[in-house]
């Protein structure tokens, strides 16, 4: 494969004045060349083999209504994909294709549940992408294009967005699997409400991730199934491939959240054992200590007629032979009763 001459480094700039971000023809041979907004509206399927791919903006002014006229799109097809909808679905229209599909927000400052959604239109020569904040998806695929070794036609081009999707999706899940291996590894390191603090973020990232995969799930299964003719036999069986690991990693996301509870479980047993542990050494010294206590207060009270108050320092040393001699007794008791 080469590399075409005429790749140009991606732009994925929110403040540009036109909706396209990036456009590519697909030449049927793995590569593309790049194409500008202009030449994209006036592109027409002509050389055989050959895909238009444009990757747009959805929220930039006009593009529903350009959608409308120049992909002949209806509009409550057009309105669903520049909508803010970003529920995973798929559905047939005729000989075209529509898709929303999720993505893991790896933009900065994003948490793993953040999604991204990727507005998806095709009829076989010309695929549109659309979405509203950076997705690294459509990029990397782009890459591929430009390096030669991408897609051939516009099934491969949805099928490879589709694949990179859950790729991407497994980093996320890889990355709480391994907090949580060095959460077990340090649960007697770390306070016990900080390890918490972190697992109750892994499982509601856990959740968060579930609750979003598993519709993906089901446009898959749309897509494999209802595309039109133009999506072809191996494109299906990649699909197919991409819903099986898609079910793979929501299994792995039902083994983290049940690692979670597991070790959530053990750091509150424990924290629940050091505390019941306190309690009865603290228990046990006050239950040796309670006739000591009460024979000293009861000697100490300011009356007349206190037992050995005229023996004088004979007297002091009477009484704490006593009370070690019950002391004694005590320890005696309690270690027959197997207390301590």
């Amino acid at each position: 494969m080469t590399v075409h001459a005429s790749a140009k480094p991606l732009t994925d700039d929110d403040t540009c004045e036109l909706p396209l971000l990036f456009g590519r023809v697909l030449d049927g041979r793995g590569g593309a060349r790049v194409v500008d907004w202009k030449e994209a509206q006036r592109w027409s399927p002509g050389v055989e083999g050959e895909v238009l791919w444009i990757h747009l903006l959805r929220t930039h002014p006009g593009v529903q209504e350009w959608l409308e006229t120049h992909c002949a799109i209806p509009e409550p097809t057009a309105e669903l994909l520049t909508s803010d909808a970003s529920r995973p679905r798929a559905f047939r229209e005729g000989q075209t294709l529509v898709a929303t599909l999720r993505g893991i927000n790896f933009n900065p400052g994003a948490a793993p549940e953040d999604m991204l959604s990727l507005q998806l239109w095709s009829d076989g020569h010309r695929v549109v992408t659309l979405r509203r904040a950076p997705l690294q998806t459509p990029r990397l695929v782009a890459d591929d294009l430009d390096g030669g070794d991408g897609p051939e036609d516009a099934g491969a081009l949805i099928t490879a967005l589709t694949e990179h999707l859950i790729d991407r999706m497994s980093h996320a899940i890889v990355d709480m699997n391994a907090v949580i291996d060095d959460l077990e590894d340090e649960t007697t390191e770390n306070a016990p409400e900080e390890t918490l603090d972190k697992i109750v973020t892994i499982r509601r990232n856990c959740l968060a991730l579930k609750r979003h995969m598993s519709p993906q799930h089901e446009a898959l299964m749309a897509i494999s199934t209802g595309a039109p003719g133009w999506f072809e036999e191996h494109d299906r069986r990649e699909i197919a491939e991409s819903i099986a690991r898609l079910r793979r990693y929501l299994d792995d996301l039902d083994i983290s959240k049940e690692s979670a509870v597991v070790l959530q479980d053990d750091i509150r047993a424990r924290a629940a054992a050091n505390s019941q542990r306190t309690q009865y050494v603290l228990a046990v010294v006050a239950g040796v200590f309670l006739p000591l206590t009460f024979i000293t207060g009861l000697l100490g009270i300011n009356v007349g007629d206190i037992p050995l108050s005229q023996q004088g320092s004979h007297g002091f040393w009477i009484i704490a032979g006593l009370c070690a001699a019950i002391l004694g007794v005590e320890i005696i008791l309690l270690r027959r009763l197997k207390w301590f």
